[in-house]
């Protein structure tokens, strides 16, 4: 058995005649989703998605659209803190392919491509460009470290950007117009 506990524990962990007659599925609590095309995808569990203004937004759904963009290799998506938002605004960590030079041409594009392809509420607010994807060791992305820092450019040394739906674009967050930011914007 996979668990010290016996047989009829296992058992409830087990998805019987899934797809045909006789086949068994171990259900390790992750949920699948279909695509358009019928392929299954395993959902991560835990952390996966936050709420913001009532609405649960998926990172992965997030992640997905932002990774369709061709000069996006990976991004990590999470919720941060907001003082008196309700729920958590939407960041990405984004790390760009090895060809691409980090430009800002790229953050009207990130805008149009989440625009076009996201709710409102799941488009994130707040973007910040990544050297590298550091992964726990069962290749999960690591998030604790960045849902910690929030957007907080203080602590922050990579490019941080929020979004401006004035100009239909993400600019530069810093420590002079963060406050002005927080303070102005109805988030």
């Amino acid at each position: 058995g996979f668990y010290l506990g016996g047989k009829e524990i296992n058992e409830k962990k087990y998805v019987r005649n899934a797809f045909v007659e006789g086949d068994a599925y171990f259900n390790f609590g992750d949920l699948m989703y279909y695509d358009k095309d019928y392929f299954i995808y395993f959902k991560d569990r835990l952390g996966d998605t936050f709420r913001w203004k009532g609405e649960n937004v998926s990172t992965n759904e997030v992640a997905n659209v932002l990774t369709a963009l061709p000069f996006i290799q990976d991004a990590n998506v999470y919720g941060v803190e907001v003082p008196g938002a309700d729920g958590r605004a939407g960041m990405a960590a984004i790390l760009l392919k090895d060809t691409v030079e980090f430009h800002t041409d790229l953050l009207p594009q990130i805008f149009h491509h989440c625009e076009e392809n996201l709710p409102v509420y799941a488009r994130p607010l707040f973007l910040r460009f990544i050297k590298e994807m550091p992964l726990t060791t069962t290749h999960k992305q690591k998030k604790v470290q960045y849902v910690k820092e929030g957007f907080n450019p203080a602590l922050i040394s990579d490019p941080l950007f929020r979004v401006s739906a004035e100009t239909k674009t993400y600019i530069p967050l810093t420590t002079e117009n963060v406050s002005q930011f927080m303070a102005k914007s109805r988030l």
